[in-house]
């Protein structure tokens, strides 16, 4: 599975452009493919589905169902709008499960993504990018120099990493490596955790699933995305390049890219003033999971 595309916005301050690509691979080793993504202006995410044959790859096709249904203009959107549309997700994957399939069936999915919304109350440009998290897939910013992880880990080998009890590189071979402490559909409410990051002069963010950084670790993805940046006339995407990659070193999980790189040409007569180039630290204007009510 792949796509590519562009859009631009038009707004006081100038005009904004996105290019997308994805891609998507069962890997060499997996017989289904649980990954699903979603690259319909202005969201997009890449989903990852647990719960074996029966129930990952439905896990993750319902949540991009979910917003595909609901998405139905480029127009950006409101931060609720995103969080009430992961709240149905979660309901409706929870109702995959039924009575028939006995107490030890699971269903769920990680939701990895970034959406273009609109945050006036903020002041300044109303736009923004609405970073989002539930489970493993991550959302990294790439700035042509540094790859930088926004989102953190839903797993039992962050939670260790995190008290110090093992080192990144321990997670890496510990037992419990595959194991996530939260995920779309597993619970009655999901908690999100979001960030809100300006849109700036130029800007390149990466989802994955934890199929490509099972194979490749964040100097070899950064290595895959400088290499591609030299190339004239790439004959591939840079999601696909970075998806071969990943099958290459062994494919041992369902892989799938997606990358979103905007730009802004701003408007020299605007108020906001020209726009900066975005240092991808990030510099977030807010980190806070979101607990469901």
């Amino acid at each position: 599975m792949q796509a590519e595309f562009s859009t631009t916005y038009e707004r006081s301050f100038g005009s904004l452009t996105l290019h997308v690509s994805a891609a998507s691979n069962v890997g060499l080793v997996r017989q289904i493919n649980e990954d699903s993504f979603f690259a319909k202006a202005p969201v997009f995410f890449v989903a990852d589905g647990m719960g074996g044959h029966a129930y990952g790859d439905r896990a993750s096709q319902t949540v991009a169902r979910t917003f595909d249904e609901a998405v139905d203009s480029e127009e950006p959107l409101r931060p609720e709008r995103v969080l009430e549309l992961i709240d149905e997700a979660n309901t409706k994957v929870q109702q995959l499960i039924t009575e028939d399939d006995g107490p030890g069936a699971v269903a769920g999915t990680t939701l990895s993504g970034i959406a273009l919304v609109d945050v006036e109350e903020i002041g300044g440009d109303d736009l923004h990018w609405m970073i989002y998290n539930v489970g493993d897939s991550r959302v990294y910013g790439w700035n042509g120099r540094s790859l930088i992880q926004v989102t953190v880990d839903h797993s039992a080998v962050q939670e260790m990493v995190t008290m110090g009890l093992i080192t990144p590189a321990d997670a890496l071979i510990h037992p419990d490596r595959n194991v996530i402490t939260r995920a779309v559909g597993s619970e009655r409410h999901v908690e999100t955790d979001i960030w809100l990051m300006p849109t700036r002069g130029h800007q390149v963010f990466l989802l994955c699933s934890d199929g490509l950084t099972k194979e490749l670790d964040d100097t070899q993805i950064a290595q895959v995305m400088t290499e591609y940046s030299t190339q004239a006339e790439p004959s591939i995407t840079l999601s696909e390049a970075l998806v071969e990659a990943a099958v290459a070193a062994g494919g041992r999980d369902n892989i799938t890219v997606v990358v979103v790189e905007s730009e802004i040409i701003a408007n020299i007569s605007a108020t906001a003033g020209p726009a900066a180039e975005s240092n991808l630290t990030p510099e977030q204007e807010q980190t806070t999971p979101r607990t469901a009510e």
